[in-house]
């Protein structure tokens, strides 16, 4: 049946899957589960759904569960076992399906004409009222199983194979998430032994890596059955102790299939490769979840995770990516630590949530985590100081960066994240229909507190932290009081001159933090300055021979110790989620593309080139993509979706092939966009 689905209580399959991912790394022949409290699935669910018949019909239920399906009418109820058919007669009947299952999250699949799991459907787990259950769109079909994600598989041949150190090392065109499959020839020879069949194999993001039999990461004995080794971030394979025509190598690459919608060219040959390299790194990280890398750690990170929700916006536009990642993170009430023991990455949660209502008008996901929301803010003011100042407990780790920077007591950067969580607590609570005033008092409250402790008039910078007496300056609180407009406009204005632009304040050297900086620097007007430091930052990465974006990189670091971190040798990830964050500041503030109410209802699209010669790329909206070509002289638009505006900046007035161009002043002018025909605007460069 069409729109029918595997059915599971809302949360379980994220939890499930989430445990398995979370639990996945693997480092150098032991195991490293994640070190946060894993949150459990329910064991003993029941899903309910009533119908009103006008017509005899039949259905079957399957299950990975034990139980029964109870069919109740007016004159009675009788219970069916799993997998037997079922005949009702018209009228009113009610289907409940009791499932309990030990190892894994109960689900049930209901196959019939009229009586079908869909989404309208209802779960309960004896405990809490009837909720919607939750489904996934990838498992529609009886015979799949859903604690078991079917990856697509694509075989990829070496480019190169190469005999050195005694052994043989496969080159693969890219880095990929794969089993390599390796077979030896020799045991066709006569003279084979039982020793030659001891194969080993080493894979590495780096050929550095691959070769080191020590310090690798990854090293695998082939399953004699399928001569498969476990899936796992590899772009070089070394076998020790034999040749070439010894082996047979190749890899499976296991990846979700997620459509290509999204795409950017422009006259910048470095700036295409850079956009490239971003799309593939965050695919690799994109599974069922999105992931902080794809070698270590495989886990799912919330800050992480926050900056993949903007790129998703601007690359896949996948709404479920985002729902499974949220749920899996946020886990079940009662709060009793800190989303991956990190204070502000429970708060980039909260902000997450409305970023993907932004994104996408998810109303429904909205109002299903919403008292998680509550639940996690009121957990928050568990911890506040005499001040107001959300605090870290014993064993809370107070990340923002891996940075030198004073932590001491109640620091800046945390407060204005939890006031902009007050700010989205009110955005979130005003969409769902339920006003609540308080938030607003919350958050104004805090940013008075938050202007008296910590904005520094001499230093015209916010102080990372009022309580050691250092009142020392760096750029993460400064870029969070633009970002999330915490800062006044003289204030801003100080803060560029004094933090941002000077460079006596330390720079950043992991896409995370440039991630930020580059969102406020774009916020605030900089786009010519921002495209260098994406020249010069992501593309060092690629002239270093990056194939995918780093989880850090320092340009001063030697060559002989670039994939060094945390004290390891290879410690640092080669393909990390928030190295892909060109794709969404080359979507949202080149192409201009970003929506004005939730879901692309409404968007506007004002494009700048930025230094650039001419620009052509694609954002994937909702409804529709919406493409976007400019020079320097034309605008050409095409909107799949909604209602739209362009906003253009003209020495004269602009001329439209459709529509009337609307006088804004100071050489402002705007177009409304409302059909999928490409709309084509000349203009005067100022």
């Amino acid at each position: 049946m069409e729109h029918t689905f595997w059915i599971w209580y809302p949360g379980d399959f994220e939890l499930y899957h989430a445990m398995k991912q979370n639990f996945s790394r693997v480092e150098r022949g032991f195991g490293w589960p994640a070190f946060w409290k894993s949150e459990g699935f329910r064991n003993r669910v029941a899903f309910r759904r009533t119908y009103e018949l006008e017509q005899e019909t039949s259905f079957t239920v399957f299950s990975n569960a034990i139980g029964h399906v109870l069919v109740t009418r007016e004159n009675g109820e009788k219970k069916y076992p799993f997998g037997k058919k079922i005949t009702v007669a018209p009228g009113k009947v009610r289907i409940s399906i009791h499932a309990g299952c030990v190892e894994a999250f109960p689900c049930a699949y209901v196959q019939g004409e009229v009586i079908h799991s869909d989404k309208t459907w209802k779960a309960e787990d004896y405990s809490q009222p009837l909720v919607p259950v939750g489904v996934c769109k990838y498992f529609t079909k009886p015979g799949q199983n859903p604690t078991v994600w079917e990856y697509t598989e694509k075989e990829c041949k070496p480019v190169k194979i190469s005999e050195i150190n005694g052994g043989v090392l496969a080159e693969f065109e890219t880095e990929l998430t794969a089993a390599v499959y390796v077979k030896s020839k020799r045991s066709n020879c006569v003279d084979s032994t039982s020793e030659d069949e001891d194969l080993e194999v080493f894979c590495g993001e780096s050929e550095d890596e691959a070769l080191d039999l020590e310090h690798c990461y990854y090293s695998w004995q082939p399953n004699p059955v399928t001569n498969r080794c476990p899936c796992c971030a590899v772009r070089f394979a070394f076998i020790p102790n034999c040749k070439a025509e010894d082996v047979e190598i190749t890899a499976f690459y296991q990846y979700v299939d997620f459509p290509k919608r999204a795409s950017f060219k422009c006259n910048d040959e470095k700036l295409n490769k850079i956009w490239e390299v971003a799309e593939h790194t965050f695919r690799l990280c994109s599974g069922i979840f999105f992931l902080d890398g794809v070698k270590r750690d495989k886990w799912i990170w919330s800050g992480d995770a926050y900056q993949s929700f903007f790129v998703n916006q601007y690359l896949l536009a996948d709404p479920d990516i985002d729902q499974r990642t949220l749920l899996a993170l946020r886990g079940n009430d009662p709060m009793t630590r800190h989303i991956n023991t990190i204070m502000d990455y429970s708060l980039f949660w909260i902000l997450g949530v409305l970023y993907h209502y932004e994104a996408y008008g998810d109303l429904e996901f909205v109002r299903q985590v919403y008292p998680k929301m509550c639940s996690l803010m009121e957990f928050c003011e568990g911890q506040l100081d005499e001040n107001g100042f959300l605090v870290g407990r014993e064993n809370d780790w107070i990340y923002i960066d891996w940075a030198d920077m004073d932590k001491t007591g109640a620091l800046c950067a945390e407060q204005m994240l939890f006031a902009a969580c007050w700010q989205t607590m009110a955005k979130v609570s005003a969409a769902l229909g339920e006003e609540k005033p308080e938030y607003m008092e919350k958050y104004e409250k805090l940013i008075g507190q938050i202007r008296k402790f910590y904005w520094d008039q001499e230093k015209g910078a916010f102080i990372n932290s009022f309580e050691s007496g250092k009142r020392n300056v760096t750029r993460h609180a400064n870029i969070f009081a633009i970002l999330f407009h915490i800062a006044t406009q003289e204030e801003q204005e100080k803060i560029l001159a004094n933090v941002i632009k000077n460079n006596a304040i330390p720079a950043f050297t992991t896409p995370y933090f440039n991630f930020f900086e580059l969102d406020m620097l774009c916020q605030t007007g900089n786009l010519e300055f921002v495209l260098n430091k994406i020249r010069n930052y992501w593309g060092g990465m690629l002239d270093r021979g990056a194939v995918t974006f780093w989880e850090e990189f320092d340009p001063e670091a030697p060559v002989e110790t670039q994939y060094d971190m945390y004290g390891d040798r290879f410690g640092k990830s080669l393909c990390h989620a928030w190295g892909a964050s060109p794709i969404y500041l080359l979507g949202k503030y080149y192409l201009g593309v970003r929506p004005v109410k939730p879901g692309y209802e409404e968007f506007s699209i004002t494009p700048t080139l930025g230094g650039l010669e001419w620009m052509d790329g694609t954002v994937p909206a909702p409804q529709g993509d919406i493409r976007v070509y400019m020079d320097a002289g034309r605008i050409k638009v095409t909107a799949g979706t909604g209602r739209g505006y362009v906003y253009i900046s003209s020495a004269s007035l602009p001329e439209a092939s459709r529509g009337t161009v609307e006088t804004l002043g100071e050489g402002r002018y705007r177009l409304w966009v409302d059909t999928k025909d490409e709309v084509m605007i000349t203009y005067t460069p100022n």
